[in-house]
């Protein structure tokens, strides 16, 4: 059986509890569950049976060369662009450690034999998904009034994604193993 799984990295509860109380007097956007959200380091599609104990101490391996680090939740962005936005994030900084994380975190997945997906690394927090585009200006000023309370990166966690099990049939997460950095 295969799997489809993400590595990534979780704010704690202090900052997603921050953001959740910034979000909810705005409404008219469809917010993505605060428990899932997340920094993607690494998404693999599928990811064999067989291959999930190697590519968990592959992923203990490689987080050994990043240090703990202190993060903030801070400046707002879109996909694809603000004119057509399909998904509003906000940006997890700072930006070298993630990039070296989500590296070496794609880097484990290739040797391990389940090829993450090819999309460029941009370190954020996805807040909504929309069914059509929109544009999306407003929402920016307003998700860029935000900042996060800081908080100390210490473990990249190996999640699986189960479709359609969550509440109103949204993934259900799962963590499958968490690995230290440091």
């Amino acid at each position: 059986m295969d799997h489809r799984m993400f590595v990534a990295v979780r704010p704690p509860e202090h900052v997603t509890q921050a953001l959740a109380d910034f979000l909810e007097p705005r409404t008219g956007m469809p917010w993505i569950d605060p428990a899932q959200w997340h920094v993607t380091l690494a998404f693999m599609r599928s990811v064999p049976d067989a291959d999930v104990d190697e590519l968990v101490d592959r992923l203990g391996a490689a987080s050994t060369r990043v240090q703990p680090f202190e993060a903030v939740v801070r400046g707002a962005g879109t996909f694809p662009a603000p004119e057509r936005a399909s998904v509003l994030w906000l940006r997890v900084l700072p930006d070298e450690p993630l990039r070296r994380l989500a590296a070496s975190a794609r880097a484990a997945a290739n040797a391990s034999g389940a090829p993450p997906d090819g999309k460029a690394f941009v370190p954020h927090l996805t807040l909504a998904r929309l069914r059509r585009p929109i544009e999306a200006t407003k929402w920016l000023r307003v998700l860029d009034t935000f900042g996060s309370p800081p908080w100390r990166v210490e473990e990249i966690e190996l999640i699986e994604s189960h479709l359609g099990e969550g509440p109103r049939r949204r993934p259900r997460h799962e963590t499958v193993a968490a690995v230290r950095l440091g």
